[in-house]
């Protein structure tokens, strides 16, 4: 038995990165999963069997639009029809854009503040209810370093971080009396797509090498010039889920190789 067995986990943004190494900790632990995310379908094919052949649970993938309120509340609602609950509820979808503030493209700062704050909101506001009413639930937002510190050149993406951190202890004081409890963790520069993906636009922006950008730029952040792993977050989450982790509720917890402590 699975110190989540019986538990049903929503995962945004969990078809790659550190929202899919999540689902699998999970699902390790027993956890039923709902993944979400975008992606070639057979890509998230494999994933979603994947876990149901490796951690003898079941998966499905709800395609909601993290944009889309509606969307939010039916990818929650899935949870409660297929498995009975939504127990965790984990908040992790992004994107990111890199640019200065004069030429940042409204569209974009509309999309990240959607897709990295609003959707948290949404997701939260969905799952209370069900929360409440078993008397018990773990809400974990993906924040960043970014939460605590900002970089030049993404606005929209501090913006909404420190907005998730805000947000985490709101809704831990709201929930802090029904057994449900809120944190947020804040990664370091984690070896993902959506790093890797933004290399270009930062070699661009700063006129740079790719190996520039991965050792001045990236790991420069980072005391320890170590990428965080995914399992490592993934194991930071396991964690905020236990019966040992009751009384925490309103943190934000730093995994970033020390970058916020300068």
């Amino acid at each position: 038995m699975g110190t989540l067995t019986g538990k049903t986990a929503v995962v945004t943004g969990s078809t790659s990165g550190i929202g899919l190494a999540i689902a699998r900790g999970f699902a390790g632990a027993g956890a039923n999963i709902v993944l979400n995310g975008m992606g070639v379908p057979a890509d998230i094919e494999k994933e979603r069997s994947g876990i149901e052949t490796d951690f003898k649970v079941k998966a499905v993938h709800s395609p909601a639009d993290m944009t889309k309120p509606a969307e939010i509340a039916e990818m929650v609602a899935l949870g409660e029809k297929t498995f009975g609950s939504v127990d965790i509820l984990v908040n992790n979808a992004g994107i990111q854009f890199v640019s200065p503030i004069e030429e940042f493209p409204p569209e974009k700062w509309e999309a990240i503040i959607a897709i990295n704050l609003s959707s948290a909101f949404y997701g939260i506001r969905a799952a209370i209810p069900g929360m409440k009413k078993r008397g018990w639930g773990r809400i974990i937002n993906t924040a960043s370093a970014h939460s605590l510190v900002a970089s030049p050149f993404k606005s929209a993406y501090v913006s909404a971080k420190h907005g998730i951190a805000g947000l985490t202890k709101t809704a831990a004081l709201e929930l802090a009396q029904h057994k449900i409890t809120v944190n947020c963790i804040s990664p370091g520069y984690v070896w993902t797509p959506l790093v890797e993906h933004q290399i270009p636009e930062t070699m661009k922006a700063r006129n740079l090498t790719k190996e520039q950008v991965i050792k001045d730029v990236l790991l420069a952040a980072q005391p320890t010039k170590e990428f965080v792993t995914s399992e490592q977050v993934a194991a930071l989450a396991l964690f905020l889920c236990s019966d040992d982790a009751a009384q925490i509720t309103g943190s934000n917890y730093s995994i970033d190789g020390g970058w916020t402590a300068e």
